[in-house]
């Protein structure tokens, strides 16, 4: 029998009163990590997330889906051109001995469809996604309550914050595993140093799945990559300030890659929760299948022009979406206004376009 998926309606989100405040809050402190970060620099950065480890240029191809798969985007088989960013947390850009969760962003140049308010016009659709099956809090006021220790030691120097990532690497080898506190050790600088193309990327946050609500994951298919997960990457000693890069550029210099992009629908509103984003969706419940794959060339994710242009000329936000993959729950609301104010600084202080791409000519070559 067939799982009953949940449909979608708009009051499967219910937001809380005074969440508006709370966004509110977390906008001002985006904003002042921007703030920080650009006198630091003389450059204005991503508040998170500014230092990328490579852009991959490839395509993303739709298959002829089943009906409940075959939404928006997904709705019939195609070839679209695309972009993914590897990057880690921190808005700091340190050396990869401060071992952060690996993150990958995504932007998919899709046919003409109608768009979010915000981005009517655009033809793109993004996802953000981290190589952990769950959100770091429970909900937007939960995110601004992690900030707490990242505000205090934003202006620390850059000596101190190496050394507290070896301690967070030694604590977190004896914290339980999936326990808040190794969690917290790894946001901190205690992940371990793991190649970031053997990662199973998730969004750990719901979209809109045209008449359904799903969950999505990137996934790598091709047998070099999936021969990466778990394997390290040596990012202590002399010269490895960069090292994931430069270990993302080597693999996918010489074999490119395949990633599957996978969906989860809902199939239980209690149990797999909508505003809820420290709740692991049961995949006993509800599977992820198969809606996409992701082809990427063998190409140069480092070229200096791919990394500005990743970089100064790129915005992602789970907000660039059609309007049957809208964002939802208290976090991925609360990153509306943070993703847009993020993208503005960022575009008036280093005077830059920050333009949505419509075309594979809109963006480099691989």
């Amino acid at each position: 029998m067939s799982p009953d998926f949940v449909r979608y309606r708009d009051d499967l989100e219910r937001p809380q009163p005074d969440e508006a405040r709370t966004f509110a809050q977390l906008a001002r402190v985006m904003q002042g990590y921007s703030e920080a970060f650009h006198t630091r620099y003389h450059h204005a950065v991503r508040p998170v997330h500014s230092k990328g480890h490579g852009l991959l240029i490839g395509e993303l191809e739709v298959p002829d889906l089943p009906p409940h798969l075959a939404q928006g985007l997904f709705a019939a088989p195609g070839r679209y051109p695309a972009a993914a960013r590897l990057s880690t947390p921190p808005g700091d850009i340190l050396p990869d001995s401060v071992s952060t969760p690996r993150a990958l962003a995504l932007k998919v140049i899709g046919p003409p469809a109608p768009m979010l308010d915000g981005h009517a016009g655009e033809v793109t659709q993004d996802f953000l996604l981290n190589n952990g099956p769950v959100f770091a809090a429970k909900d937007a006021g939960g995110f601004l309550n992690n900030q707490l220790p990242i505000r205090l030691t934003l202006n620390a120097p850059e000596e101190l914050k190496v050394a507290a990532a070896l301690g967070a690497q030694v604590a977190a080898r004896v914290a339980p595993e999936g326990s808040p506190l190794a969690g917290a050790l790894k946001q901190l600088g205690g992940h371990p140093y793991t190649h970031p193309l053997g990662e199973t990327y998730y969004s750990q946050l719901p979209i809109r799945w045209g008449e359904y609500v799903a969950k999505v994951a990137l996934v790598p298919t091709a047998e070099h990559l999936r021969a990466l997960t778990g394997q390290a990457v040596r990012v202590l000693g002399p010269g490895r300030a960069d090292a994931l890069r430069d270990a993302v550029a080597q693999v996918i210099r010489a074999s490119g890659g395949t990633w599957d992009l996978r969906a989860q629908l809902c199939t239980d509103e209690t149990r797999m929760p909508i505003e809820d984003g420290s709740v692991r969706w049961d995949e006993t419940l509800s599977p992820f299948v198969t809606v996409a794959r992701l082809h990427v060339p063998p190409q140069d994710p480092a070229r200096p022009d791919k990394l500005v242009f990743a970089d100064d000329r790129l915005s992602f936000s789970p907000w660039h979406a059609h309007a049957a993959h809208r964002p939802l729950g208290s976090a991925m609301r609360a990153r509306r206004h943070v993703y847009e104010q993020s993208a503005a600084f960022r575009r008036e202080h280093n005077d830059e376009p920050l333009r949505e791409p419509r075309t594979a000519g809109d963006l480099p070559t691989p």
